[in-house]
């Protein structure tokens, strides 16, 4: 009789817990298997920027959220005389992790599609997270109200709550919101993008790098992040080096004797300029230009103009035409005078 009595509890504890626990290790291998395959894909065989690289980028690592809960539900199911108010709780979560997974799959997916449209557009435009954390905070409150509304909780009431005291959040985060639409206002109009090279009012100056819901990074030329509050960016003047066109031009005077054949020193600018530009940028888009201007007092003036597509490389290029210039002068014998000043003494 034990003997019976013991068969039939180790057959009801089998059927309550081995089960279900073979169902979930089955489910987690299946999500882990199927989560490699895309994994392979992405790495192997799907082309960046395109298509079904956006979607499988998306869907990566939520197979195994998948097929855990389908193997909830199959669990669920195979327990016989589960109490209805664990089985209905259960059942929401299960819900409730389908439906985030999804949320994360189309914000994923429309934020892959926004870059992809971005990146083939023929305009120089880049994704910020400002733009990112918009999209997604859509998509997610969407999601959670579609859970709400599943668990019959009435999202009405939050609604109204949110525009009674609308007014009250808004005196409250004036800087903040101020702030966010600055920054809205910012990329939308498309004068100060990721990339640009950009000098403030203030002084700062270095390459944009993001534009978030409250402040824009700047990188300065020394590598230090100047944080600057969107608000200050919209109403700040602002040189952008970037606008209308990458290019940066370079100029250096320099001054020689009059004694020198100016075509000679013309001709051997140029090519210490074009040997700069080939040595820093690895060749010369764009001509060297030479251009007298004045006779000064102990010498004749002239600039030396060359240009850039890379704002970084001026500091440089001007640093090595110095020495490059300097050089050929003193091989090819062309004063650089100094200043002279004749002082008479009346005693």
């Amino acid at each position: 009789m034990d003997i019976a009595v013991a068969f039939s509890d180790w057959h009801y504890w089998m059927e309550l817990l081995i089960v279900p626990f073979f169902i979930l290790i089955a489910a987690f291998t299946i999500g882990k298997l199927i989560n490699k395959f895309i994994n392979k894909k992405l790495h192997e065989h799907i082309e960046k920027h395109t298509w079904p690289y956006v979607f499988a980028n998306a869907v990566r690592g939520l197979p195994v959220a998948w097929c855990m809960g389908v193997g909830l539900y199959w669990t669920i199911h195979s327990i016989k005389g589960i109490d209805p108010t664990l089985s209905m709780l259960f059942s929401a979560f299960l819900y409730a992790v389908i439906v985030f997974s999804i949320t994360r799959v189309v914000s994923r997916t429309v934020s892959g599609i926004i870059d992809l449209h971005i990146q083939r557009s023929e305009e120089n435009v880049q994704a910020t997270s400002l733009l990112s954390n918009i999209v997604a905070f859509i998509i997610y409150a969407t999601g959670l109200m579609i859970i709400l509304q599943y668990l019959g909780i009435s999202v009405t009431p939050f609604l109204t709550a949110l525009g009674v005291g609308g007014m009250a959040v808004a005196l409250g985060l004036q800087d903040t919101l101020a702030n966010i639409f600055a920054g809205i206002h910012i990329i939308l109009s498309r004068q100060l993008q990721i990339y640009d090279f950009v000098k403030l009012s203030n002084g700062s100056e270095g390459q944009v790098v993001d534009i978030t819901w409250r402040f824009t990074k700047i990188q300065s030329t020394s590598n230090n992040i100047i944080i600057v509050p969107n608000k200050e960016i919209a109403s700040s003047t602002i040189i952008n080096y970037n606008m209308p066109a990458k290019e940066i031009s370079i100029g250096l005077t320099i001054g020689v004797s009059y004694d020198s054949d100016l075509d000679f020193v013309e001709k051997v600018t140029l090519e210490a300029a074009r040997s700069v530009l080939i040595k820093i940028e690895g060749k010369v888009e764009f001509e060297p230009v030479v251009r007298f201007f004045e006779f000064a007092d102990s010498s004749i003036k002239f600039n030396i103009y060359v240009k850039s597509t890379n704002f970084l490389n001026q500091y440089v290029i001007k640093h090595e035409l110095i020495k490059a210039i300097s050089s050929r002068y003193h091989q090819e014998n062309i004063n650089i005078p100094f200043p002279v000043r004749e002082i008479i003494s009346h005693k």
